[in-house]
């Protein structure tokens, strides 16, 4: 049995694009929010969160288009992807803990 190799890109590619628009959703949320100090943080993590999911979106699309690099730009582009919801992590931590501690 022949196994079909997975092409990882095809999903990535409309995840991490749609992360890019929940990042500068989020980015306008928190510019609604009193100023603290983590807010100022958050909207420049969140904003470089963005780069990092469009470089994963765009080598995701430069994949699926060029079928000879297809193992190596898959890798970068996962990696950048995981970098990039390891980041919104943190960031949404920083945001609870800013929004629901006294």
């Amino acid at each position: 049995m022949d196994k079909k190799p997975v092409e990882l890109s095809r999903h990535i590619l409309p995840v991490a694009s749609t992360m890019v628009g929940v990042c500068v959703t989020v980015i306008s949320v928190i510019q609604l929010a009193p100023d603290k100090a983590i807010s100022s943080w958050a909207d420049k993590l969140l904003a470089v969160d963005s780069l990092a999911f469009m470089a994963s979106t765009m080598l995701s699309y430069w994949s699926i288009r060029h079928k000879d690099h297809l193992q190596r730009i898959e890798r970068y582009a996962d990696r950048l992807f995981l970098l990039g919801m390891a980041l919104m992590v943190f960031v949404s931590f920083l945001v609870a803990f800013e929004l629901f501690t006294d």
